[in-house]
């Protein structure tokens, strides 16, 4: 059963609930006034009786006369003596002799009772008549419900055909509006479909002709189109990633199996060879190193050890490492230095400046500058790392700390190159130390990374 079709069926079952709530509730209702306006109409006819019924000097019934009532026109009346005895009836109940409510002679006291007597269903009030405590007799006066019968048949008729029609109605509309609501699942449907049948992750659900944009189904295919587009994006960098790595697997690869080729030929290992081969095994490690901690950060494996940590001892060091790795190709300068102490993991935290600070040092150019610096702003601690190097293009700037990426077109690979997961992976540190990590650069004019962490009260 489809989803229109249940949705449908639940409607018009609800439906079908209410109205037979409604029904059973007016016909109830309709029920109790009719019969209370027979009720009233008896209570007033034996009042009327009662106040002209006489006794004789032996405190028995020997005459009743009726009141001169239109009322008792449409009422049988019949007075009955305490031995079972007719004394008297109405002149519109005939030749009848038996007793309208035969249970009512006994009751004792005033009592509505529904009699059938030879096929007619009459409602019957029954009041034993009293004097000085004893009983001198009962009245009985009875009513026809033919009327209030056909009435509730008719009323009965009318409610189950209304019934019907609201729920066929229900069923009718619910199926129609159900139809234009779920339309724009069927188009979810059938384009995920083409993306399975084609891989083509480029596809989006269209939405655009759809009346209302901001209810559910909106919400839903704008979030399947996001969710589309990251599948495409993360895709798009695995398919580069695989291709980068392949490159940079078959390059170390081919330098180490012909140097091993080399040395078998020569039957003896020179310095230059092995120098060689252990720099490609030293690139392979790497990259090994890379993939095995992104894919922990990733499973939730890679645990930070958080502990206080003093963010300037900490740059000071990263800040004497980096002279001895820039040597007299450039200068590297620690501006300014504040104490700041922050909850975290130190080697993490070490790892991410010393990635970010020799990444500037490999791409500036010979005679440049690096700058290092760290500040107290606010309730926060503030890591700037700033080179003079060739800057990153604007196009790159989104992506730069997507996995898998690099911006070739202006840093240009070489033997201690990358492969696009340290930023990643230093990302994923600070946003896990819950703070930030900003970029900003221009080409010609240099690049400057900025970190944010939140300072230990």
């Amino acid at each position: 059963m489809t989803l229109r079709q249940r949705f449908t069926l639940l409607y018009s079952t609800f439906m079908g609930g209410i109205l037979l709530i409604f029904g059973a509730s007016v016909y109830i209702l309709v029920n109790v006034i009719l019969l209370n306006q027979v009720d009233s109409m008896l209570a007033v006819v034996v009042r009327d009786i009662t106040q002209v019924t006489k006794v004789n000097a032996l405190g028995e019934l020997n005459l009743i006369s009726l009141p001169p009532l239109d009322m008792t026109s449409n009422a049988y009346i019949q007075v009955w003596a305490p031995d079972g005895k007719l004394i008297a009836t109405s002149p519109s109940i005939g030749t009848l002799t038996k007793s309208l409510d035969p249970a009512g002679l006994n009751a004792g006291l005033a009592i509505y009772e529904d009699s059938y007597l030879d096929g007619a269903h009459l409602r019957v009030l029954s009041v034993p008549l009293m004097l000085r405590e004893r009983v001198i007799g009962t009245l009985q006066v009875g009513a026809s419900l033919s009327v209030v019968d056909a009435t509730r048949s008719n009323l009965l008729s009318i409610m189950a055909v209304i019934a019907v029609v609201a729920v066929l109605m229900s069923a009718i509309g619910s199926w129609v509006i159900l139809g234009r609501a779920l339309s724009p699942l069927e188009s979810i449907a059938e384009t995920v479909d083409q993306i399975n049948r084609a891989d083509d992750l480029s596809r989006r659900i269209p939405y655009q002709e759809r009346g209302n944009k901001e209810d559910e189904i909106g919400d839903l295919v704008v979030s399947f189109n996001q969710t589309l587009e990251r599948l495409e994006s993360l895709f798009t960098s695995q398919q580069r990633f695989l291709a980068d790595v392949s490159h940079e697997l078959r390059t170390p690869l081919t330098v180490i199996k012909g140097n091993v080729d080399l040395i078998r030929r020569m039957k003896q290992a020179d310095e230059e060879s092995l120098s060689s081969i252990d720099q490609e095994a030293g690139r392979l490690t790497r990259l090994v190193g890379g993939l095995l901690m992104l894919a922990q950060a990733e499973s939730g494996k890679l645990t930070l050890v958080l502990k206080p940590v003093e963010l300037d001892l900490l740059l000071t060091e990263v800040f004497t490492e980096m002279r001895i790795l820039a040597g007299s190709k450039l200068h590297v300068h620690l501006n300014e230095i504040d104490q700041v102490m922050v909850n975290g993991d130190r080697d993490r935290l070490k790892q991410v400046i010393l990635n970010l600070a020799s990444n500037a040092i490999q791409y500036t150019p010979a005679g440049g500058d690096v700058y290092l610096s760290l500040a107290k702003i606010g309730e926060q601690a503030r890591i700037i790392i700033r080179d003079t190097g060739p800057g990153i293009p604007a196009e790159d700037l989104p992506h730069i700390f997507d996995r898998f990426y690099r911006a070739e077109k202006s840093r240009t690979r070489s033997t201690t190159s990358g492969f696009g997961l340290g930023l990643s992976i230093a990302h994923w540190i600070v946003e896990h130390h819950g703070g930030q990590i900003k970029v900003e650069s221009k080409e010609g004019k240099g690049t400057t990374f900025v970190i944010w962490l939140g300072i230990l009260q």
